[in-house]
């Protein structure tokens, strides 16, 4: 195997970890409440909600100091930091000690996702790397699907301490081809420390933001936690804004939104993935409360749109590499959006797995392994060298609060779901169709994007232009 593929391969499965872990812990929760029977489930929900709100606000401080001090070093530390927070995590013996843990896993996992993308990418020359971030996306896509069947089948196996041990499995050999595969890459030309000020006023934002989505239907709209998370975010992020703007090395560089491609595939990239964390959620929940469907079979049955998603990726790619990334970004945005217009229309309170589940996963599997890897492609191809790791961070927080506002909408729109929710499964299922498409129109603005040459007489992964010299 060529040294490019070996690299793709690692990182990849990396990726795959890190966000099998957004999905994974679900499926756990139950079992968690078990072993804690003294604890709230307000406690017991920081599991969750401590590492989807820091995974979020962490991802572009992260990117940033990978593009100044090292890409490879980052990495590797990140995944170091993520396998010890998960054994801290598997041997918790109490709740605050696992939401601890569960935070600092979040920021190794902030760490290593836009620091795989950037180290792979240069070992790939800019006509393959359409196939290149597709290949990857599709295994954070996978990831994501196949979480709830591969946690029903860890706990029901060893208990909910399981899904955390199970990222050795993967993580260890990783580390060891990471540390032999893997060369060093950073910016060089910029000068200075990235603004500290200026991370901690991102965090606090994105953080707030992420917060009040994720509380917003337990402690109410309008309480008093909600809006004092909103109004931190409503005052932090005009002020880091302004202090981006002066900054000489701003942790968050926001010239990149002066690339169309950039701007126009991170809306697409927060619109498709409220949808598509929704829909993750929103059929193992409909299988487990109106089928009344074990955990493990309601898994098993949601697998088919993973599989499609692994199976469209590489097309996804040589369509992106060869007509640009809207050419697959539309279609399949359109197909995933009319998966769950399908559940809306036939589902019914009694099982029909082969003729209503069964051909709507698979539709909305090929639309995502469409349009994932295309509007993923989009985002990164034009990027500047220098903040390869900084843009691919930029575009990541968006993906992951978009992911943090969908769960928040199928949560409000289903309340408590049990047998009798048909209806409220419907209006959610409308709105993923919703997100899809809306998505879709916004992939229409998308250009034939192409990923710039490197100059003949510096290797692709050293090249540190301005991002004036872009194309």
């Amino acid at each position: 195997m060529e040294r490019r593929w070996k690299v793709l391969v690692v990182t990849s499965a990396v990726v795959f970890m890190a966000l099998l872990d957004v999905t994974i812990v679900n499926i756990a929760f139950t079992d968690l409440g078990r072993s804690f029977p003294h604890d709230s489930l307000a406690d017991l929900s920081w599991v969750l909600n401590g590492y989807s709100v820091v995974f979020a606000a962490a991802l572009v401080p992260a990117g940033r100091l990978a593009d100044r001090y090292g890409r490879r070093r980052l990495f590797l530390g990140g995944l170091l930091l993520f396998l010890a927070a998960s054994v801290a995590s598997g041997l918790a013996a109490s709740v605050p000690v696992l939401v601890a843990a569960r935070v600092v896993q979040a920021l190794g996992a902030a760490t290593v996702l836009p620091t795989s993308l950037s180290l792979t990418l240069p070992e790939f020359p800019p006509e393959r790397r359409g196939t290149a971030i597709a290949l990857s996306t599709a295994a954070g896509a996978v990831a994501a699907g196949v979480g709830p069947s591969l946690g029903g089948l860890l706990v029901d196996w060893q208990g909910w301490r399981a899904v955390f041990f199970v990222n050795l499995v993967i993580g260890l050999p990783a580390l060891v081809a990471a540390a032999r595969l893997l060369r060093e890459s950073h910016e060089e030309r910029t000068k200075g420390v990235p603004d500290a000020l200026g991370a901690l006023l991102l965090v606090g934002a994105v953080g707030g933001l992420a917060l009040g989505i994720v509380k917003g239907a337990d402690w109410g709209w309008s309480s008093g936690g909600v809006l004092a998370a909103f109004g931190t975010a409503a005052v932090l992020l005009p002020l880091f804004v302004l202090r981006s703007l002066a900054h000489t090395t701003p942790v968050a560089d926001l010239d990149l939104f002066r690339l169309r491609s950039f701007t126009v595939a991170t809306i697409g990239t927060f619109v498709f993935g409220a949808g598509f964390f929704a829909s993750l959620l929103c059929n193992v929940l409909f299988l487990t409360t109106v089928w009344h469907w074990p955990v493990l079979r309601a898994g098993a049955a949601v697998t088919p749109g993973p599989v499609m998603a692994a199976l469209m990726a590489p097309l996804a790619g040589r369509l992106t590499d060869r007509y640009g990334p809207r050419v697959a970004a539309v279609p399949g945005t359109l197909l995933f959006g009319t998966g769950p217009l399908l559940l809306a229309l036939t589902a019914t309170a009694e099982p029909h797995y082969w003729t209503v589940l069964f051909p709507a996963a698979t539709i909305t599997g090929v639309g995502v392994g469409l349009s994932l890897p295309a509007l993923g492609g989009a985002a990164v191809l034009e990027l500047p060298p220098p903040s390869l790791a900084t843009g691919i961070g930029m575009t990541s927080a968006l993906r992951q609060l978009g992911a943090v506002v969908g769960v928040a909408a199928l949560v409000a729109l289903l309340g408590t779901p049990g047998p009798q929710a048909l209806g409220g499964f419907r209006h959610a299922w409308l709105m993923i169709t919703g997100a899809g498409w809306l998505a879709a129109v916004v992939s229409l603005a998308l250009g034939r994007v192409r990923a710039p040459r490197p100059e003949p007489e510096t290797p692709a992964r050293e090249r540190t232009a301005p991002l004036n010299e872009a194309p």
